[in-house]
C-alpha cells in the first residue's frame, strides 16, 4: 500500500464516521472527524474514557489559524515551529472563530474549552487538509494505561477496536516520544503552562 492509498483509505474511513489509529507529531493517536458526534462517542467508548475528559483536535496550518494563535500573547518561544509541538486549550470565544459551528457538540470540555494543535507532521497535515475539517486526536491507549511511545507499544485490543490502522511506515516516524506541551489560555488572554 503506497502513501496515497493510505491517505485515501484514512479519509474514506473518517468520512464514513469511522475511527483511525495514526501517527502524529508526538505519540501515536486515535481519532475521528471532529464534525461527527457519533464518531466522537465511538472514540470515548473504544478508549473506555470518561466523557468529562475532553480530547484535542488537529487543525490545518492556515494563515488565519496562525494569526489567531500568534495573537494569543504567548511567549514567542512557544510558537516557534522548531520547539516541541504545542497544544493550546482555548475558551470557546477563541476556538469557535477558528473552527466554526461544525464541531461535534460532544467534543469540547464541560467548561467549553477545546484543545487545538497545528501539527508539524506531514501525514497529519495532509489528512486534515484533505478532510477539510479538524481531526480529533487522543493518545493511542486505553484509559488509565501508559501512552505508547511507538507503534509496537500500542495494545492489540485498541488496534482491533478502531476501524483503520495506519501502517507504521518509517516515513511516519516522529522523534518526539512525549505528549505535546500544553498551554491553557483564558478569555482575558492570560495563560498557564499545564505541561512544559
Amino acid at each position: 500500500m503506497n502513501m496515497d492509498d493510505i491517505i485515501r483509505q484514512t479519509i474514506d474511513t473518517l468520512l464514513a464516521g469511522g475511527t483511525i489509529l495514526y501517527p502524529t507529531d508526538t505519540i501515536w493517536g486515535v481519532g475521528c472527524d471532529a464534525r461527527c458526534a457519533a464518531a466522537v462517542e465511538k472514540l470515548y467508548a473504544l478508549k473506555e474514557r470518561d466523557r468529562s475528559k475532553s480530547m484535542l483536535v488537529l487543525v490545518e496550518n492556515t494563515h488565519d489559524n496562525r494569526i489567531i494563535l500568534n495573537n494569543l500573547n504567548i511567549p514567542n518561544t512557544l510558537n516557534t515551529p522548531t520547539n516541541r509541538p504545542t497544544t493550546y486549550i482555548l475558551p470557546e470565544a477563541i476556538w469557535r472563530p477558528m473552527l466554526g459551528d461544525s464541531i461535534a457538540g460532544n467534543l469540547a470540555a464541560e467548561d467549553g474549552t477545546l484543545g487545538i494543535r497545528v501539527p508539524q507532521h506531514a501525514f497529519c497535515q495532509e489528512v486534515v487538509q484533505r478532510l477539510g475539517a479538524p481531526l480529533v486526536s487522543t493518545s493511542a491507549n486505553l484509559s488509565g494505561r501508559p501512552s505508547p511511545t511507538c507503534y509496537e507499544e500500542i495494545e492489540e485490543e485498541l488496534k482491533r477496536r478502531v476501524d483503520f490502522c495506519v501502517p507504521p511506515l518509517e516515513a511516519f516516524r516522529s522523534d518526539e516520544t512525549r505528549g505535546s506541551r500544553i498551554v491553557k489560555v483564558l478569555a482575558d488572554g492570560s495563560h498557564s503552562i499545564l505541561r512544559p
